[in-house]
């Protein structure tokens, strides 16, 4: 089939070249001139014959809406637009309307699987319904993995993304049960090798995963982890996957604590824990260490002289 794709970052750029081995004619744009085959979204609509099909891999948010607001005016009715990037299901929802008042077909794509995915197949997530899903499922069958797992039509618009919250939600989840692992393997002077601890558990064990790999791989690379800052973002889908437990009355306690430890890691020294440690110290004289100041010098306790 010919697809258009909008946005050939890491994701984007990966995906085309996917599309091409599988034998599929893909013009590719992005703001990055180097990259692009084309040099405006103009040129790419007109490159594509009808009923057009195009694929949205930019960030969630003002540029996705801003690039769907865009193909709105240039698109005819009959074509499809795909949103494969990480946007809010909500936001799905108002772009299918808005598109559809223009009957302009949409579906939406939640695609996992990383840097990883090029070689191995993305895991897809989509919504919309079935004569928009027959329209573009060559380019999903081109993209997904081998085998008999991968792909799922989800439901209708904004099933895919709603999906891939949650995916993502679970991933924070998962991740941070790991990390936690790690920091107490290492804390007790018992273990002799962390890194083969991990390594032992990729096989045979009810814990082994993908992820699981993926963290002897960074502790092959670096044992102990020394190199890496203990700082983490979160993309937005875990905060939403929250949101929705709490809108739906759906109790996701692992994914908050999770979503609250990346937020914790942002902080040098955390406010809260000051505070903590201030009433500890008033109510039971517990003891207090002095703070830290720019130059790295810790000040004085606060009972000092």
């Amino acid at each position: 089939m010919q697809i258009g794709m909008i946005g050939l970052g890491k994701m984007g750029g990966n995906m085309v070249q996917r599309l091409r081995a599988a034998g599929h004619d893909v013009v590719g744009y992005d703001r990055d001139p180097s990259l692009a085959d084309v040099g405006s979204l103009e040129e790419l609509v007109a490159s594509l014959e009808a009923p057009r099909t195009v694929w949205v891999m930019v960030p969630a948010g003002a540029p996705t809406h801003d690039t769907v607001t865009a193909l709105g005016d240039l698109l005819e009715p009959g074509d499809l637009v795909v949103d494969g990037g990480n946007s809010r299901w909500t936001d799905d929802q108002a772009h299918a309307a808005q598109l559809g008042e223009k009957q302009i077909r949409f579906v939406d794509c939640g695609v996992s699987g990383g840097v990883w995915g090029k070689e191995n197949g993305y895991a897809l997530m989509y919504g919309g319904d079935t004569d928009a899903i027959a329209q573009v499922q060559p380019a999903f069958d081109a993209l997904r993995p081998a085998g008999e797992f991968g792909s799922v039509h989800a439901g209708s618009v904004g099933a895919g993304h709603f999906s891939k919250m949650v995916h993502n939600g679970i991933e924070y989840a998962m991740m941070q049960a790991y990390a936690e692992g790690f920091e107490l393997l290492e804390k007790v002077d018992v273990v002799d090798d962390v890194t083969e601890v991990f390594r032992s558990w990729r096989g045979g064990t009810v814990v082994r995963s993908w992820l699981l790999d993926l963290m002897v791989a960074a502790l092959d690379e670096d044992p102990g982890l020394e190199s890496i800052q203990g700082y983490a973002d979160d993309s937005g889908e875990g905060r939403w996957t929250v949101e929705a437990g709490i809108d739906n009355a759906v109790p996701t306690p692992a994914i908050t604590a999770a979503l609250y430890a990346r937020f914790v890691s942002r902080q040098e020294d955390s406010p809260a824990m000051k505070a903590v440690a201030a009433m500890r110290n008033q109510f039971g004289g517990h003891a207090v260490k002095g703070s830290v100041d720019p130059a790295g010098e810790t000040g004085p306790e606060p009972d000092a002289p």
